[in-house]
Formats: C-alpha cells, structure tokens, sequence
C-alpha cells in the first residue's frame, strides 16, 4: 500500500495545478478562523459571529465539520483531474504495462481517496482544539470531547463524495465533463424529489415524509444529511425568530448511523464499479 501511494503522491506532487489546490485547499480550512471577525445586520439585530459562541465545544465540532465541507470541490477537481491525466498521458497503460493489476490500480486510487479523507478530518481537529481552546467559554474534558461524531460524519461525507469523483473521472474521462457531470447529477436529485414531491404524491403534508424517504438514499443526498446546517442552533437566529413569531420547529442535527451507512454503501458502490468499468473497458 506504501508503494501505491508513493507512486499516486508523485503523479499529483508533479502537477503544479494539483498542488495548488491542495494547498488552496488546506489554507482555505485555516481561513476558518477569520469568520470569527465577521459582523452584520439583520433589521434592528446586529450580529458579530465571535458572539454567537461558534467556537465554543461541542458546537464548534458542528459548526466546523460543516464549513470545512463547503470547500471539498478543491479536492475532488484533483481526483478528477488526477483520473483524466492517466488517460490523457497515457500513465494508466504505462502502469498496467509495468505490471500493476487493475485491481491494485482502483486500490491505489481509493488509497488517495481515503488519504485526502483523513488528513481533512485531521486537519479539522486539531484546528478545532486551538480554536475551541482559544475561544469557547467551556473547556471540560467531557465537553470538550462529546459531539465528536461530527468528525466521523465528516470522514464519511469526505470518503463517499471523493469516491464518487473517482467514479466520474473514470466514466467520463475528461475533468470538465466529470465535473459538469457531478453538478448535472446534483441538479437531477433536486428535479427528481420535487417530481416525486408535487407530482407523483401531490405535495401534501400527508406524503411529505414519504418523499423525504425515498431522496434520503440518492447519492448527494445522503452525504448532505450527514452534516446538518448549523447556523439555527446559534442563539441570535433564535431569538430573531422568537422576535418574529416564527413558528418553532424541532430539528435534528444528530448525526445518525442510518446515514452515514447510505453513505458508506455509496462510497462501496462506486469504487466497485469504478473497478468493473476499468476492468471491462479496452485501454
């Protein structure tokens, strides 16, 4: 497994556009930390997100995981561009020719995949400790330490979307259409749940949480449900909306196995069929 990945490190290391992004990728993550300086307005409620305890443990393990998965699409250009230069230099023959099995090539790939995946989720705890030791007003071993799901709900997401990049570089070849693709997908999901919604089921409360069930297994939505948005648990969008008479509705924001095995048994999906595709097709 060393050697694989010594030689998928090389192959990135070398291209001056991956490295960019990679680097883009984990000093965008360090930028976290700013949003602390932000401020605004919403009517008469001026809000400075420092106030708003998003550092303070256990939310800032939310409210990070969640940030830092906004930022995923640098990665997942680099596996698609990673997958589009095997073909375009003709790298991926050249590595069957000198003896890798197909089955160590997909292997390889993943090994990149569950690497990026580990060193984010790495990343973003121990910038959360600095981060919530430097401004969270409850600093308790068992508080500190609860909600760590999160990080393992992000491991997840992280695993199952780059996983699925993988799958796009190897179907379409080229980086662009891959990526054009995943967007494509991303708005057929939306299109898909709506017809179910308003269509097929009427859109009435009474089949609501049937259509809710059904899109739960599609690929980019379970690896959204992973991470809820945060921004309702803070204290100040609570009182605006007590302030506005805005009905209070419960929401879960629990991380939940169900979901992160939907997204794990995406994430399976893909690369078994990224390696029946490679093993199918002529080179």
């Amino acid at each position: 497994m060393k050697r694989l990945l010594s030689i998928e490190f090389q192959k990135i290391w070398k291209n001056k556009a991956s490295r960019v992004l990679l680097l883009a990728y984990f000093v965008l993550l360090s930028f976290i930390a700013l949003i602390a300086s932000i401020k605004f307005s919403i009517g008469t409620f001026e809000i400075r997100i420092a106030d708003q305890g998003i550092f303070n443990f256990p939310y800032i393990w939310h409210f990070n995981t969640y940030i830092a998965s906004l930022f995923k699409i640098f990665l997942a250009i680099v596996i698609v561009s990673m997958m589009a230069n095997e073909y375009t230099y003709g790298t991926l023959k050249q590595n069957l020719i000198d003896g890798l099995s197909k089955k160590e090539f997909i292997l390889s790939k993943f090994l990149v995949v569950g690497t990026f995946a580990v060193a984010s989720t790495l990343f973003v705890f121990v910038m959360s400790l600095i981060l919530g030791y430097s401004f969270s007003s409850y600093n308790e071993m068992g508080i500190v330490f609860s909600d760590l799901e999160y990080l393992l709900a992000f491991f997840v997401k992280l695993t199952a979307f780059f996983s699925f990049c993988l799958f796009l570089g190897i179907l379409v070849k080229r980086s662009a259409f891959a990526l054009g693709f995943l967007f494509i997908w991303f708005i057929a999901e939306n299109i898909f749940y709506w017809i179910i919604k308003f269509v097929i089921l009427g859109g009435d409360d009474k089949h609501k949480n049937f259509g809710d069930t059904i899109i739960q297994f599609f690929p980019m939505e379970s690896m959204g449900n992973l991470i809820k948005e945060p921004f309702t648990r803070l204290s100040a969008i609570k009182t605006i909306e007590t302030t506005i008479g805005g009905a209070k509705v419960a929401k879960d924001y629990s991380v939940h196995f169900s979901e992160i095995s939907i997204a794990l048994l995406w994430a399976f999906i893909f690369i078994l069929t990224s390696y029946y595709i490679l093993k199918k097709r002529d080179l």
